[in-house]
């Protein structure tokens, strides 16, 4: 479970989940800076402002951003070309807010005002159809995201993490029981094939 630190860094996070950190989502970067397993300079979205809201919740002194991770940026949002879009659904399940539509073999469209622009999404689309569009203009970190943006995105990522995690626990249930299916299946043909012959084991 969370300690309050991490809960109260996690909500400076500018809730993009775009991984660039080196931590699988925002909330695993908020725990590794509370934990003291990483500085507060390793998102590029939160940029300059996001370093300093960090600094006043950890007492950390202020610091540059690491490039190692990224340069602080105007935010993007995806952009589909549909007269190249295959339809394949690889972008789908790696969108954390689920802001790509699109069925198999139809055309894929993002919807704007979900995406992040985490920028997850090209290098798994094999037909370079997805590209990023900046949005912000020359506005950067803060500046270009709002708290209430930033709500809505945590609000769609937990909700797609808690979706795909059942979805996992199904299809983990399923392959158990059909293994249980197979063996009661091969069990019953067994004994009907003893039953034939007239021999026990």
């Amino acid at each position: 479970m969370p300690s309050a630190l991490a809960e109260q860094i996690l909500a400076a996070l500018p809730q993009t989940q775009c991984t660039r950190c080196g931590y699988p989502d925002c909330a695993g970067y908020a725990q590794a800076v509370a934990t003291g397993a990483a500085p507060i300079n390793q998102c590029p979205p939160g940029g300059e402002q996001g370093i300093q809201r960090l600094s006043l919740i950890t007492g950390q002194s202020v610091i540059p951003l690491n490039p190692d991770f990224g340069l602080e940026a105007p935010r993007s949002v995806a952009v589909i070309d549909e007269n190249w879009c295959i339809g394949c659904t690889l972008c789908l399940p790696v969108c954390p807010t689920d802001a790509i539509l699109g069925s198999n073999k139809l055309m894929h469209t993002v919807i704007e005002s979900y995406c992040t622009g985490c920028a997850l999404c090209l290098p798994v689309c094999p037909v370079d159809c997805i590209a990023l569009e900046n949005v912000t203009n020359t506005a950067t970190g803060w500046d270009a995201w709002t708290a209430d943006q930033a709500e809505i995105a945590r609000g769609r990522y937990e909700i797609s993490t808690n979706r795909r995690l059942q979805n996992e626990q199904k299809n983990e249930f399923k392959t158990v029981l059909d293994k249980k299916n197979k063996i009661i299946q091969a069990a019953l043909e067994q004994s009907r094939m003893h039953r034939k012959t007239g021999t026990t084991e």
